[in-house]
């Protein structure tokens, strides 16, 4: 079963010098419970459909599924499928001390929030932290997609 095994922390400072490609986003979840989220994304000009189930106790790893979908088909289940609270984003990739880093710039209903997230092999694989990289939220489920879908940044301070 597929494993993934990430870091989220909230950006503090300039990291454009550091990108080397960024991608347009947009993402919705056909299911958001926090037992499994199921969601359908347009990653540039390619789609995909994932499921994650729950993350587990150490707060960084969850089993995701993800396969390749023809473009028209993601475009319509966003339109007909998802619940409300579609995902917009760009995502930049950095590559920084042998690791990559995939900082997420949010758009639409959640602008003003932007994340930066590393993937790792396993759950005590050391890094190095970017200057750009602030404060640790890897199991705070309210940085994570699915309930920024529902709850978005901008109404935060409400």
């Amino acid at each position: 079963m597929p494993l993934e095994i990430e870091h989220k922390f909230l950006v503090k400072g300039c990291f454009n010098s550091y990108v080397t490609r960024s991608t347009r986003i947009v993402q919705g979840y056909l299911s958001s419970l926090k037992e499994r989220t199921v969601r359908v994304r347009i990653y540039g000009d390619r789609a995909y459909f994932t499921v994650k189930g729950p993350t587990r106790s150490d707060g960084l790893t969850r089993y995701e599924f993800e396969q390749e979908i023809p473009l028209a088909e993601a475009e319509q289940m966003l339109q007909l499928c998802c619940e409300p609270g579609i995902i917009e984003k760009v995502r930049h990739i950095v590559p920084y001390a042998g690791h990559v880093w995939e900082i997420d710039e949010f758009r639409g209903d959640n602008v003003g929030l932007i994340l930066a997230e590393i993937e790792v092999q396993s759950a005590d694989e050391t890094f190095e932290i970017p200057p750009f990289v602030g404060k640790e939220v890897t199991g705070n489920e309210k940085y994570y997609n699915s309930y920024l879908s529902n709850h978005p940044f901008t109404e935060w301070n409400r």
